[in-house]
């Protein structure tokens, strides 16, 4: 079975920093280009981030250039998505996701994913 576990959410200060990682497993990692979507409450999720199946060459959502960095570690099966700066709008359940047919045209689209993980709720408050 595919599985992704998404982990390290909980709450944090304004200007704060979380890891987040996403443990995968029951596929060929490399394979799969991996990204990470938010959802706020009442909300429709958002794209945040992907990053390509191997090289590392990653793309970000404007509101989370320059504060939010992507990688992934091939030989852990293992995504990342380290925030910095975070502020009170990057509130919500970050959810990393994962397909192999995924291209840069389709990479912001929450429907091209087959694969998610359970979600790990990330709040920033003071």
């Amino acid at each position: 079975d595919v599985q992704l576990q998404a982990s390290g959410g909980g709450l944090v200060q304004p200007g704060g920093s979380l890891r987040l990682s996403c443990v995968a497993s029951g596929f060929t990692f490399s394979n799969y280009t991996m990204s990470w979507f938010r959802q706020a409450s009442g909300e429709g999720p958002e794209w945040v981030s992907s990053i390509a199946r191997v090289g590392g060459t990653a793309a970000y959502a404007d509101s989370v250039k320059g504060r939010f960095t992507t990688s992934r570690d091939n030989a852990k099966n293992t995504l990342y998505l380290q925030m910095n700066s975070l502020k009170p709008e990057d509130t919500a359940v970050y959810y990393c996701a994962g397909d192999p047919t995924v291209i840069t045209s389709t990479m912001r689209l929450s429907s091209a994913y087959r694969y998610w993980g359970q979600g790990t709720l990330v709040t920033v408050s003071s």
